[in-house]
């Protein structure tokens, strides 16, 4: 279950978030007994302290939480959470210290310190709840953190557990909560439909790779969003070393965003004509994997020369962009934990995304700094389209320099996604350490951003 607000205002501690710059005037203006309780207590408004304040019957009177000056800020995400873990179990309301977009971003944060990954092992839940401040649209963030549980809870579940019927499961979950319409092509059927890379990539797996596809909305911009669903990679024949292959149970972590911020788009109803397109496949070593060297073609008609499979996110995607670019979106995205180059260029925490259109990625840069999922640009060299292009096919799922991977890895995607105003992310979806409201474990990235950014998008 993913958290939400207490609705039980009367039994909540008043929470005083005091940044550490202003402690000094806020604690002139208390009454000499909450000063001194302060004092004793050495609380001074530093990053990370609490204190719980006793009335004079030694019942709670407020709590303290402290926070970064504003230079500080910029260095860590949902800051409050930390208070939040450090609280004693109560209901808390936050009413001094923070207003506005940051005040909708930290309780945010505070929320998701309470989400368990607990479908293996009973947890406790968090205990500091929150009742929603004055002025916060409690909808919209519980919204936000449905989105992001969904995100995480799908990214964390091994891949025995979460093969591609598993998440073809989830997306049909999803669809039937909001009305959408869910068809599925499995097995050889994707090749009597004409996706034979999908087939390629999965047939070695004993689990059937299909491609799930899922509408909803009658009216509006057509808004299609793409997630590499690769439930387990293992490489395939260009086998990955055991130290490669311990996270592979995120490969799937675009789809499981993609399916996060479709919850986001339809539990607002916003007025656009949304398709999701998952090709889920588990690449898998047996006598009929496809080999490094063969020569693939596409549902768009080009050849592929495919020179590792352990490049095979491109190909399935390829497919998947073919069959959305058909009907010319307004808007198309792909998400995909696609390269590992793409880590090394930014690291874990930002999500690198590469479009041809100026003013997408100005207001997704905006979006994603405004609600703490941030984003950076990266860019569609055309120089490097040499670099895809083969001597014996039209494009190379891998070429062999090694340099600009993240770059050529998109170039081969937009090959594929038509013309049109399109987006193509390249995201990691996995915290390697615990950090305040995003534990060690799958986590979205780009999905808050896209949707504070997609009304301007396509002009809603």
């Amino acid at each position: 279950m993913a958290p939400t607000f207490s609705k039980d205002r009367s039994a909540a501690i008043p929470l005083h978030v005091i940044e550490q710059s202003r402690f000094d005037s806020w604690h002139k203006a208390q009454d000499e007994r909450v000063r001194a309780w302060v004092e004793v207590n050495g609380f001074t408004g530093a990053r990370g302290q609490v204190l719980l304040v006793p009335d004079a019957d030694g019942r709670p009177l407020m709590a303290l939480a402290g926070f970064a000056n504003p230079g500080q800020r910029a260095r860590r995400r949902f800051m409050l959470a930390t208070a939040a873990e450090a609280l004693p179990a109560a209901v808390y309301d936050i009413v001094s210290g923070l207003d506005g977009q940051e005040l909708e971003t930290e309780v945010f944060g505070w929320l998701m310190t309470q989400h368990r990954f607990d479908r293996y092992r009973a947890q406790q839940p968090g205990g500091a709840t929150l009742v929603a401040p004055e002025g916060v649209d409690a909808v919209r963030i519980e919204s936000l953190v449905a989105a992001e549980c969904l995100i995480r809870d799908l990214i964390d579940t091994p891949a025995a557990d979460m093969g591609p019927a598993e998440l073809e499961a989830a997306a049909t979950d999803l669809a039937g909560q909001f009305g959408a319409s869910v068809d599925v092509v499995r097995g050889d059927d994707l090749l009597d439909q004409n996706f034979p890379l999908i087939h390629t990539v999965g047939r070695a797996s004993t689990r059937a790779p299909r491609l799930i596809d899922i509408t909803w909305g009658e009216a509006g911009p057509k808004v299609t969003l793409v997630g590499k669903g690769v439930c387990f990679d293992t490489g395939g024949l260009n086998l990955k070393p055991r130290a490669g292959m311990a996270l592979m149970k995120k490969d799937m972590g675009g789809a499981a965003t993609v399916l996060g911020l479709a919850r986001l788009i339809m539990a607002k109803g916003l007025g656009v004509r949304l398709r999701v397109l998952i090709p889920a496949v588990e690449n898998a070593v047996a006598g009929n994997a496809f080999r490094p060297g063969d020569i693939l073609t596409s549902r768009k008609g080009l050849t592929v020369e495919n020179n590792n499979t352990d490049a095979e996110g491109r190909l399935v995607l390829a497919d998947a962009l073919a069959l959305a670019s058909e009907e010319q979106p307004d808007l198309l995205v792909s998400m995909a934990t696609l390269t590992g180059a793409a880590r090394i260029a930014v690291g874990s925490d930002l999500a690198p995304f590469f479009t041809d259109h100026d003013d997408i990625a100005e207001a997704l840069s905006r979006a994603g700094g405004g609600v703490a999922d941030p984003v950076w640009r990266l860019p569609f060299h055309e120089p490097y389209e040499l670099k895809i292009e083969p001597a014996h096919a039209d494009l190379d799922n891998a070429p062999s320099s090694g340099f600009a991977g993240a770059i050529t890895a998109a170039l081969f995607l937009r090959r594929f996604a038509g013309p049109g105003r399109y987006v193509h992310f390249d995201i990691y979806g996995w915290n390697s350490a615990n950090q305040p409201g995003r534990p060690k474990g799958g986590f979205g990235q780009g999905a808050r951003a896209l949707f504070e950014a997609l009304p301007g998008l396509v002009d809603l």
